[in-house]
């Protein structure tokens, strides 16, 4: 569903932006009376006002000069033309690359005592302050507290996979596995599993079209679904269910669980040849993009300006 003229991967974002914050409070700040407001991806995206003060802080040239260095590693092949798929593999390389810096970063935080490992109590402290236990088989009174007794001991059945080694914490690799279990191998069966305790209701393995609705129940006075339901049940039908068969078996329930970066990288790659390719020869040259500079960087493919002051992605040697 497409509320304004925003890039197709930049509105699917949003609708996830939709399901915390609400997504008319998001469109009014992204589109304020309907026109684009290219400082909000790069507030929203950079995460911190200080990414967005030394994005704005590069000159013209210095800004062109790392731009120029970016796109010559996005073109894999050094035919001076970038390719859908080039972008598109850009692209996803950045959503792992800054995924997992982050992770790193946030290892350093929960490592309350510096010895290369997060406990779960490190892990709690960390997140609530205090150190948490609940009973796994006494539920609380309190529907709140209840659903955050829930919650909880499913972070602690995770952080309890990702430890692969049974020791007292995680190392930096299991905590990676435990932030971001798409990522890891080892984790995939913990993923699905978890997906089907909270979604297959009847307990037959699979989740059909009224558990991946929910609680959800249509008004007996209405004439059709709401706008969001039918989006859903398109999602289901086209997105989620390649068989066809009206139940989304595991494979196809961790397409829906886990986020399809791949999906959303390849959006945004047409979106900008489809709005920077002057030839209509469906790639990009160095001289289309910067005759297009600022589409460029108000894009995933730099994530949104980001990547011109990570030396990771403009240095010679990447």
């Amino acid at each position: 569903m497409r509320l304004g003229p925003r890039p197709a991967a930049l509105g699917l974002l949003l609708l996830l932006y939709a399901a915390v914050a609400g997504a008319s409070k998001a469109e009014e700040l992204h589109y304020p009376q309907g026109e684009h407001r290219a400082d909000y991806d790069r507030e929203a995206l950079l995460g911190v006002q200080e990414d967005v003060d030394e994005y704005v802080k590069l000159g013209h040239e210095e800004q062109q000069r790392r731009l120029q260095s970016i796109i010559k590693k996005i073109d894999s092949d050094s035919d001076g033309l970038l390719t859908e798929n080039e972008l598109s593999q850009w692209i996803q390389m950045s959503f792992k690359h800054y995924a997992m810096q982050e992770a790193k970063q946030q290892f350093v935080e929960y490592d309350k005592n510096s010895d290369g490992t997060v406990t779960w109590d490190e892990y709690n402290i960390q997140m609530y302050d205090r150190v948490i236990d609940f009973d796994e088989d006494t539920a609380l009174d309190d529907a709140e507290e209840e659903s955050f007794r829930q919650l909880h001991l499913k972070d602690k059945k995770r952080f309890e996979k990702a430890n692969q080694d049974s020791g007292p914490g995680l190392s930096l690799e299991e905590f990676i596995a435990f932030e971001h279990p798409e990522e890891v191998d080892y984790m995939t069966e913990f993923v699905i599993q978890e997906a089907l305790e909270e979604h297959d209701k009847n307990g037959d393995g699979f989740v059909s079209l009224e558990e991946f609705l929910g609680d959800y129940r249509r008004d007996p006075t209405a004439n059709e679904d709401p706008e969001w339901i039918l989006v859903e049940k398109d999602r289901f039908v086209n997105d989620y269910d390649k068989d066809n068969d009206g139940r989304l078996d595991p494979q196809e329930l961790l397409s829906w669980v886990v986020p399809n970066n791949q999906g959303i990288a390849q959006e945004e790659a047409l979106h900008l040849i489809d709005e920077m390719d002057l030839n209509s020869d469906k790639k990009l040259s160095e001289e289309e993009i910067l005759e297009n500079q600022d589409l460029f960087l108000t894009s995933e493919a730099t994530d949104y300006g980001r990547q011109l002051h990570d030396d990771y992605f403009y240095h010679d040697e990447l």
